[in-house]
């Protein structure tokens, strides 16, 4: 049996846990993923968390504990700077390996990786050759996990993109999006790790559909459309996620393509506070599509949201009758 390394299903899971899984079994790793979030480990994580963390950061601290109890050998927590020009991640996630460190007692060695585009690419080649010796030492196997992963991420994103899958949907192996033209067209915008944690987001994606609409999210559109949406507003944001989310909220406006926009932000976090700002003024400005916004924290009550979804969908469908 190979080494077992634990992969926490929270925060950048959701973005590049396909590419983590593949890089890892080529060389012959065990890959022990935590369960799906629970109330055990959002608790854990917020004991374990200063209170100025944000709610993604506790439950990412919860999964942490979880690994660790479970006997992974080494968790992978690696260090995310950018993946693209002139464009960085949040400074939790910058720092994310010493959190964990600072923040969970016991845990067992953390296997940390620097991302970082902003630099030389052979610099980051590098930083995964360096992990992938801690499993294997042979010549070239290092460069074919780093293919093989390229590969798998590239299916992965292509899947959501031109398939009209959610991460979600990918991860649990759906095959293909039904689409039903006559239902709502309602864009869902948010963190990756708000929305398709089912427990953190209260599957509000889930909630919609079963309302009668069909959602449409920032994953599903190319880097294309992205930066033409981008291009709706004055100024860039120089936060990844950010900088997607006002792609994709400018680009359903200027194609037309959504009757209603769900914005999903967790409390305390300073780059959603500004950017789902953004978003509402440009919207209300124009006054042709009704936004609803849903701040998510470890206190916000399921019957809550349920109630301003029903009450967001059923606005929807009357305007569609009477517009």
């Amino acid at each position: 049996m190979g080494i077992r390394v634990g992969i926490p299903r929270a925060l950048l899971y959701y973005r590049y846990y396909p590419a983590w899984k593949t890089f890892f079994n080529a060389l012959q790793a065990e890959v022990v993923l935590s369960p799906e979030t629970n109330k055990e480990i959002l608790d854990a994580g917020v004991r374990l968390a200063v209170e100025e963390a944000c709610l993604p950061v506790k439950i990412y601290l919860g999964h942490l504990a979880c690994l660790r109890d479970r006997g992974a050998d080494l968790i992978f927590v690696p260090r995310v700077v950018a993946v693209e020009e002139k464009k960085y991640f949040c400074p939790k996630i910058l720092g994310l390996p010493e959190i964990a460190r600072c923040s969970v007692p016991g845990l067992p060695e953390l296997l940390t990786v620097e991302v970082n585009m902003r630099k030389k690419a052979r610099k980051v080649i590098s930083c995964l050759k360096k992990a992938a010796a801690v499993f294997d030492c042979r010549p070239g196997t290092a460069e074919k996990a780093i293919r093989a992963a390229s590969k798998a991420q590239k299916r992965y994103g292509l899947a959501m993109s031109r398939g009209g899958l959610t991460p979600a949907d990918y991860l649990n192996g759906v095959q293909s999006a039904a689409n039903n033209h006559r239902r709502l067209k309602v864009g869902v915008l948010g963190h990756a790790y708000n929305i398709y944690d089912l427990f953190l987001s209260m599957n509000i994606i889930g909630k919609l559909k079963d309302l009668g609409a069909e959602v449409i999210t920032t994953e599903m559109l190319s880097f294309e459309a992205v930066r033409a949406g981008q291009e709706c507003f004055s100024k860039e944001s120089f936060w990844t996620f950010g900088h997607e989310l006002l792609g994709a909220a400018g680009y359903f406006h200027k194609k037309g393509i959504i009757e209603g926009l769900v914005l999903v932000a967790s409390f305390g976090c300073g780059p959603d506070s500004l950017i789902c700002e953004l978003v509402e003024r440009y919207y209300r400005r124009r006054q042709e599509i009704p936004v609803l916004l849903i701040t998510l924290d470890e206190h916000t009550g399921e019957a809550g949201v349920v109630t301003r979804l029903e009450a967001f969908v059923d606005m929807l469908q009357w305007r569609r009758q009477t517009l």
